[in-house]
């Protein structure tokens, strides 16, 4: 081996350790004797990240007269480009006398970097002869400004060129079709993947599940995370999303599991999957556990998890934790923003809820469709019809946002829980988008709400129109019929129902007691304690009617005797839950409640009674809103 070969051996290992002085002064009469050598350094101060020490360098390069070489100036332009020295590198390219693939390959990937895409675009368009990096960068660069479709056009352009794409490519065009929901072209990618022998990749294979999950095709996702030979983390946390998105609440948490008994370390990623499957489930023990174990791997302020907790310990019914999470966060976004406005809005603090958005108005933090959403929920939901309506104009006019169907049903209950219901049904009857069964039942509600059997039924028609095995229209007809006495007409609902097959949702509560979930049915039998709850609930209805409670036999459908109506109101769910966490949980500790439908107007009064009779806070989640009952009084100011 010749002295100049060694020396050079010696050179390149010194640079791969990143002692970059050391092999300029030890070595300096070879540099000067192969200025190729330079390239060397330039990389090995891309790996110490040191800006100044790339910068003498180039220097160095000019005083020795070999800048104008293709490959020195190619390594520059990459080292510019790898620190974010956007104007120094587009100084440089356009100082550079010779090009090539490789020069234009690493300005277009600036550019990228630099979010302008036309001149990546412009200079894609320039070049005379381009490679297979070149394609790469481009289809990567395009999904990552969600230009999706343009991303393909570009993919097939590869394909008909016969050009191989890369992982990052393959990866790129997959999330693309994930984003447009094309679930055809992800399968026309999936069959190119296997031809090219990509299929056991795990950045190619993550984004191919990721694919089938976002298009609503979960088994093939989950059939192509179990068939790749070995997981990442990555793998693991999109299974989890998936499931999460499948409605799957508690396979995310059985998978978390077994990803932990696997040996892997769960990051942000993770924990916003199976903390917001924890709010799903309204689980507040295990949300609590997880959010330990979020703190423990170091990830807790995180701004996504912090979001996620917010949301958790809200529809948990434990608004205080979940102001303590937002306010322990130092780094704030429109995501974290929204969250805390809905929690305000689910707990009727409306007024809170304004306060924080014109907070992040000053604070000029970005704001969008999730957070009018939220915004007006709040608005709606604690009376405050005209300020909302200011909102929705706020949104559409000042910020320039498109309204969904969600903001419409947002006014349409604002509208009509202030009573102005033809003004509702006007709007629905108008809006730009096509309406849909909620919206009609919100409708509907207040219909019931005001006893308007009139709009009420020629709401209820629209409603069947659109799905006519909707149980809940039934219901709230005849619940409107059933207000002002007019039984013949609730017979002909309930005739009706009977005719379509149709069976009305059973209303289901459940409590959770010592990290154990109890469910509850109406009249049911079916709790190992059954006995001692009905028994508990008459001395406990003995005690509220003592205190003034009249039980609203106005809320039963059927036309029977007052007793019949009374055992019936003292056996809906909420109250056997009630009862029971009652029995089961020391004097004074806070009970939260869960239900699938909207609390009834005699539970409403009843719980309040409750509240103040065994001096406890019940917060009961409804399928509308939080209850807080405390001293006899509801957070709600009875407007649900």
């Amino acid at each position: 081996m010749t002295t100049f070969r060694m020396a050079k051996e010696q050179f390149a290992t010194l640079c791969s350790r990143g002692h970059v002085r050391e092999a300029f002064e030890s070595f300096v009469s070879e540099i000067w004797a192969e200025p190729h050598l330079f390239s060397n350094l330039l990389q090995a101060c891309i790996g110490l990240k040191s800006v100044s020490l790339g910068k003498q360098l180039h220097s160095l390069i000019l005083t020795s007269g070999c800048s104008s070489d293709k490959f020195i100036s190619n390594h520059l332009l990459n080292l510019y480009s790898k620190f974010g020295e956007l104007r120094a590198t587009v100084a440089l390219f356009d100082r550079m006398p010779r090009r090539n693939i490789m020069s234009c390959n690493i300005m277009i990937k600036a550019y990228l970097e630099m979010d302008d895409i036309e001149s990546a675009r412009n200079l894609f368009d320039e070049m005379p002869e381009r490679n297979i990096a070149t394609w790469n960068a481009m289809v990567t660069g395009l999904a990552k400004f969600e230009m999706n479709e343009e991303s393909l056009v570009f993919f097939s352009r590869m394909n008909e060129l016969g050009l191989m794409p890369d992982k990052y490519s393959l990866g790129s065009v997959l999330r693309g079709c994930a984003h447009l929901g094309a679930l055809f072209a992800g399968q026309q990618v999936h069959a190119y993947v296997m031809k090219c022998g990509f299929e056991f990749n795990l950045v190619v294979g993550c984004s191919l599940a990721h694919m089938y999950m976002k298009a609503r095709s979960m088994d093939d996702g989950e059939r192509v995370i179990n068939s790749m030979p070995d997981y990442n983390l990555v793998a693991w946390n999109t299974l989890l999303a998936g499931k999460a998105q499948k409605g799957s609440f508690g396979g995310v948490l059985d998978q978390y599991c077994m990803m932990k008994k696997a040996g892997f370390r769960p990051d942000k990623i993770t924990f916003v999957s199976v903390i917001s499957s924890c709010s799903e489930l309204a689980i507040l023990g295990q949300g609590k556990q997880i959010h330990a174990e979020a703190i423990k791997a170091g990830v807790s302020y995180e701004v996504s998890v912090v979001s996620s907790l917010v949301s958790m310990y809200s529809r948990c019914g434990c608004f205080q934790e979940s102001f303590k999470s937002f306010l322990e966060c130092k780094e704030r976004d429109v995501v974290l923003g929204s969250s805390m406005i809905a929690a305000y809005g689910f707990h009727g603090q409306g007024e809170e809820a304004i306060k924080l958005f014109n907070q992040m108005e000053q604070e000029n933090l970005p704001v969008n469709e999730v957070t009018f959403l939220s915004l007006l929920y709040a608005c709606s939901h604690c009376g405050m019809k005209d300020k909302g309506l200011d909102f929705f104009d706020v949104m559409v006019k000042k910020y320039g946002l498109k309204a969904r169907l969600e903001h419409y049903t947002c006014v349409v209950d604002l509208l009509g829980r202030s009573g102005c219901l033809e003004e509702a049904e006007a709007m629905i009857r108008s809006m730009p988008v096509k309406a849909d069964a909620i919206i009609w039942k919100t409708l509907l509600s207040a219909c019931k709400l005001h006893k308007n059997a009139e709009i009420g039924r020629r709401v209820a028609a629209e409603v069947l129109t659109i799905d006519p095995q909707d149980s809940a229209s039934y219901v709230l007809l005849a619940n409107i019929y059933s207000s002002t006495k007019r039984w013949q007409n609730v017979f002909e609902v309930r005739r009706a129902m009977k005719d379509k097959m149709v069976k009305k949702e059973p209303g289901v509560s459940w409590v959770e007691v010592k990290n154990q979930v109890h469910q509850f049915h109406m009249g049911g039998q079916c709790h190992p304690k059954h006995v001692e709850i009905n028994q508990y609930l008459e001395q406990l209805t003995s005690e509220m009617k003592n205190r003034g409670y009249v039980p609203d036999t106005n809320s039963v459908l059927h036309d029977m005797d007052n007793e019949e109506k009374e055992h019936n109101l003292r056996h809906h769910s909420e109250k056997l839950a009630i009862a029971f966490a009652l029995m089961s949980t020391p004097v004074g500790v806070p009970i939260r409640v869960m239900k699938n439908l909207r609390v009834c107007s005699d539970c409403h009064v009843a719980i309040k009674y409750i509240s103040e009779i065994k001096s406890v806070e019940i917060i009961v989640r409804d399928s509308s809103r939080f209850h807080h009952f405390k001293n006899g009084t509801c957070s709600c100011g009875d407007y649900w």
